[in-house]
């Protein structure tokens, strides 16, 4: 990964524990190494994780590791959304009743996050992890918040998502409750 500019050791375990704390922390907002959003995804791939990106250099970073197994939106385990238009996150995979686990992980690359309501469209979260109720306001437009409002109503299943801003990351994962998009 040192092709993105991430230490293949240091930055991502500095990731990993930015994403578990986003993850059992829904709509908190934690430091990563940037740009977030490639280290995320330098994070999650192996070789038995699916991608689907169209961003060339990740592409060519993960193939030099043997790392990049390609699939469609609807198919990946992982999913890079740089533009809301590029993925209907209704359409990924949102596992079973049984698998929840299976559902994808949205990798969404945006211009800004904020753990309040100043700004960008917002979001209301409740649910494990976050007490009573909180909000977290991202950069996306109304439309792609409400699809994955959506694509999050039929705990347990449902998708993980991811923001990342810059340096930043935020999560909302399919246990959360999404409000107000």
């Amino acid at each position: 990964m040192r092709a993105l500019g991430i230490d293949p050791v240091h930055d991502t375990r500095r990731t990993f524990d930015a994403l578990l704390a986003a993850m059992s922390r829904p709509g908190t907002v934690h430091t990563a190494p940037s740009p977030a959003d490639h280290a995320v995804i330098a994070t999650l791939v192996d070789h038995e994780v699916t991608l689907a990106t169209a961003d060339g250099a990740l592409q060519d970073a993960l193939s030099g590791q043997g790392r990049f197994d390609p699939a469609g939106p609807a198919d990946a385990d992982v999913v890079h959304v740089r533009q809301h238009t590029d993925v209907d996150v209704r359409e990924c995979k949102r596992g079973s009743l049984v698998e929840p686990s299976e559902g994808a992980t949205l990798v969404y690359s945006v211009e800004s996050i904020t753990a309040d309501d100043a700004g960008a469209t917002t979001l209301g979260l409740s649910g494990p992890g976050v007490d009573g109720s909180t909000v977290l306001s991202v950069s996306l437009p109304g439309e792609a918040l409400s699809a994955l409002a959506d694509a999050q109503s039929g705990y347990p299943r449902g998708v993980d998502a991811v923001f990342a801003a810059g340096d930043r990351l935020a999560a909302v994962p399919r246990s959360a409750t999404v409000e107000g998009a």
